[in-house]
């Protein structure tokens, strides 16, 4: 009996592109692809039926592929399955072998048939029957439950091969990463701006990261930090190009000569000027931050409108309706929120003024910048840059 190990992989938005929808396949496939390069061995991509399957190779590791895959954006389930040969015996011996494997811990399942190929001889009533019949003698624990099993075991009659699959785990959902463009990501090492960065990348955005750093105020802890949460985010979102930028001489600068009411605001806007420069040179379209009005003196909406004025392109803030707590609770999902918690040492935090304003007026935001060399302070900036890939 030949059988075959199999991840099947099924598209949410993808089936809804219409005649893009080849564009969209593409871009997934190059992403999947992408993905079990991370895993050993060799694995073969096949279509059918707006479903990818992937088959494993010599070497390969169906478990951690299927950990992997679970974070390609594009994809809504992941299912672990057995292909064999389109035989009634050769199906119900994979289910005596493999019924264990299929019902992982649950107790109560149902089946479930599916026919592509209308000529196979039973129906998918009588497929359902048998096999249901099998698995109840293999595994005399389990019970039938039609309405709410904890387990459907699927049995699909396609048109050369029958495949068997038992638990759904979710995917990532979304749409495919590089279908909308690039973005560049404010990443700093809290909760906030890794969730924003994730849910960008979840409508197709390619990320590409800034980090801000103000030595010898930060650590270059703090920066291992970020550094650590982009290649998290990387899992989801493709190898990420951090660009590390010194503050240092703006923040000093700003402390010396400004009201200090205005020192977080100010320092935001010199984030801006400098995050939009390096996003120009990447070729990004727009720039993504964490802020959540409300959250902090400088995420006032008025404070958000004075900073966006800093700005010649578009500034996304994805969690600009959640709260904290549903913040934190995407973190956790993502498997950033343990990193974020990490000690370190912010650079806004390093001057952050005793009584902030949170109604700026841009005329005065204007005023206290007039007694800065503006220009000269983002150019000798960007002079910092330098690129980690993660």
């Amino acid at each position: 009996m030949n059988t075959n190990e199999v991840i099947l992989l099924k598209y949410g938005e993808i089936v809804l592109k219409g005649l893009n929808r080849n564009y969209f396949n593409q871009l997934l496939e190059k992403n999947v692809r992408r993905a079990l390069k991370r895993a050993p061995g060799e694995y073969e991509l096949v279509y059918a039926q707006s479903i990818m399957f992937v088959r494993g190779k010599e070497g390969c590791d169906m478990d951690i592929a299927a950990e992997l895959l679970k974070k390609v954006f594009g994809i809504v389930t992941v299912c672990s399955g057995i292909e064999c040969e389109k035989d009634m015996d050769v199906i119900c011996n994979v289910l005596r072998e493999h019924g264990e494997e299929l019902m992982g811990s649950a107790k109560t399942f149902k089946c479930d048939a599916k026919r592509s190929d209308k000529k196979f001889p039973l129906t998918s009533p009588q497929i359902c029957t048998e096999c249901g019949a099998v698995l109840l003698e293999t595994l005399p624990y389990l019970t039938v439950d039609v309405q709410n099993p904890e387990v459907t075991v699927m049995i699909e009659i396609r048109d050369k091969t029958a495949i068997l699959h038992g638990k759904r785990e979710k995917g990532a959902g979304g749409i495919p990463v590089g279908c909308e463009g690039k973005a560049m990501l404010l990443l700093s090492g809290g909760i906030d701006s890794p969730v924003a960065g994730h849910m960008t990348a979840k409508r197709g955005v390619r990320l590409e990261a800034v980090y801000f750093e103000t030595p010898p105020y930060t650590s270059e802890a703090a920066k291992e930090k970020v550094v650590a949460l982009a290649k998290r985010l990387a899992e989801y979102a493709g190898v990420i190009r951090l660009h590390c930028i010194s503050l240092t001489e703006v923040q000093e600068a700003i402390a010396a000569n400004c009201e200090e009411r205005l020192f977080t605001l100010l320092l935001r806007r010199f984030m801006v000027r400098c995050a939009q420069q390096a996003a120009i040179k990447a070729e990004a379209s727009a720039l993504i931050t964490g802020e959540s009005i409300g959250q902090v003196a400088s995420q006032t909406m008025l404070s958000m409108v004075v900073t966006d004025q800093a700005a010649d392109i578009p500034i996304f803030r994805p969690c600009i309706g959640l709260d904290k707590e549903e913040i934190v609770v995407r973190s956790r999902q993502i498997g950033t929120f343990d990193i974020s918690t990490l000690p370190y040492e912010d650079c806004c935090a390093m001057f952050t003024p005793r009584h902030p304003n949170t109604h700026p007026k841009l005329e005065s935001v204007l005023e206290e910048e007039a007694k800065l060399d503006v220009e000269g302070l983002v150019a000798r900036a960007m002079e910092t840059d330098h690129v980690i890939f993660c």
